[in-house]
């Protein structure tokens, strides 16, 4: 079995597989940009590309790939720590009850494919001020086109890395709260990926026990600039993921507790006093 850190950890490989699906649309772009005789042209096609129904399409189908993939994983986390701990019959019905439920996540399939979409607008704002800028320089068309395909990765692969990261992140929350609150289970232990990357908010808040209802806000508690109140995973290239608290015993006590906008240390008593007395 996993050690209670690993549950409901977003899997490395569907980013991995995210980010290359959204980089293999983008290449096929690049593709028909080769056959493109001019400047104007190439200009027309990646704007034509980004409004078409074909981009939509494939947008669609890696953001469901995505969802999918985090769906199965995630429920395989579920039943694992159902096999494990006391609250199994409970984990199960609600699994049960999700099949039905599956269609509570388009929107955030239709979020994705508009970002991907959103992406290919972008670059060609971009590559239309770069020509511009081209043309003021005195770069002949030819230039200006070869310019376009070299910088392609750069133009890319950033913005593909951002979405991969940011959107497999908070899809993953947003299936965890889904589950965890069909389940009935309030709190979860938030958690960051424990390496030098992890920004100075989200290291204040590793293990400590949040609520669904009562999300913190990161920045605030440290005195930075406030970004407002989230669950870990919701924010821009957070890797930070929640541990869903199955049972009073899975921390240690006394345990810090996100609380009336505090961060504060409580006995397992003093919780479960917070929790109106009642199993988790």
């Amino acid at each position: 079995m996993k050690k209670y850190e690993d549950r409901f950890k977003p899997r490395p490989s569907v980013e991995r597989r995210y980010q290359a699906a959204i980089r293999k649309i983008m290449q096929g772009l690049r593709e028909r940009l080769k056959g493109a005789g001019s400047p104007f042209q190439m200009l027309q096609i990646l704007r034509g590309f980004a409004r078409s129904p074909t981009l939509d399409h494939e947008a669609r189908e890696a953001a469901k790939a995505m969802v999918t993939h985090l769906f199965y994983d995630g429920a395989s986390d579920w039943r694992e720590a159902a096999r494990h701990g006391s609250r199994g019959r409970m984990v199960y019905e609600a699994l049960r009850r999700e099949k039905a439920r599956r269609n509570d996540f388009g929107p955030i399939i239709e979020q994705n494919a508009r970002y991907i979409t959103s992406m290919a607008s972008g670059v060609a704002d971009k590559v239309f001020k770069d020509m511009a800028r081209g043309y003021m320089e005195g770069k002949r068309p030819e230039e200006l086109m070869r310019d376009v395909l070299k910088r392609w990765p750069e133009l890319t692969e950033w913005h593909a890395r951002l979405i991969a990261r940011t959107e497999t992140s908070k899809a993953s929350t947003a299936l965890t709260r889904v589950r965890a609150e069909g389940a009935g289970l309030d709190w979860y232990v938030w958690r960051t990926s424990e390496d030098a990357r992890v920004r100075t908010s989200h290291y204040h808040m590793d293990g400590v026990i949040c609520s669904w209802s009562d999300p913190p806000s990161p920045e605030k508690l440290v005195h930075q600039k406030d970004r407002g109140k989230y669950n870990p995973g919701e924010i821009f290239n957070c890797r930070c993921y929640p541990e869903v608290l199955l049972e009073y015993g899975d921390v240690s006590w006394p345990h810090k507790v996100y609380h009336n906008g505090r961060i504060q240390s409580m006995t397992l008593a003093a919780f479960k006093r917070l929790n109106g007395g009642r199993d988790l």
